[in-house]
């Protein structure tokens, strides 16, 4: 589970990861994109039921035996216990991971230039992320804290090694 604010490089991370993991990926605003372009309002109803989805997705694909990684913000307890549950219900260990950017300036830099190909999920900005920075219930799990100022693949290799420590 890689979680952090938006910016912080969990598409990316969670795609490296996944690929040296030979893993699913799952993606949290892709499945509310999709849910947008399907005609549902934008809102925080949605913005749960794309947890749901991907929820349902991860669950299908343990179920197949699949390991899978997934990336979303995750900054309540309700939505963390998303998760904790579908890897009660599938029988999996969860590992969580925190992404954090120490730079603030690069953090918004990364924010602020990235296009991902979402279609109908707006980009957030930069007083949407402070706002949700502020309002980011403190972690209660055991968890990988990794700071992703650094090249992509030096902070991929170091998520790697970190999950594979914590195993």
């Amino acid at each position: 589970m890689i979680s952090g604010l938006p910016g912080t490089g969990k598409t990316a991370v969670a795609a490296g990861v996944a690929a040296r993991l030979h893993a699913v990926h799952l993606s949290i605003d892709a499945a509310e994109d999709a849910m947008l372009g399907a005609g549902l309002p934008s809102g925080w109803e949605t913005g749960v039921a794309a947890y749901e989805v991907t929820r349902a997705a991860a669950e299908q694909n343990l179920a197949l035996g699949w390991d899978v990684v997934i990336d979303a913000v995750n900054d309540s307890e309700p939505a963390r216990q998303t998760w904790r549950s579908a890897a009660e219900r599938a029988a999996v260990a969860l590992r969580f991971v925190l992404l954090t950017c120490s730079n603030r300036e690069e953090h918004r830099r990364r924010l602020e230039s990235r296009r991902r190909g979402l279609r109908h999920l707006p980009e957030p900005t930069w007083d949407h992320v402070e706002s949700r920075a502020s309002a980011y219930e403190p972690w209660t799990d055991r968890h990988v804290l990794i700071d992703t100022y650094a090249p992509l693949e030096t902070v991929i290799d170091a998520t790697y090694r970190r999950l594979a420590e914590s195993q």
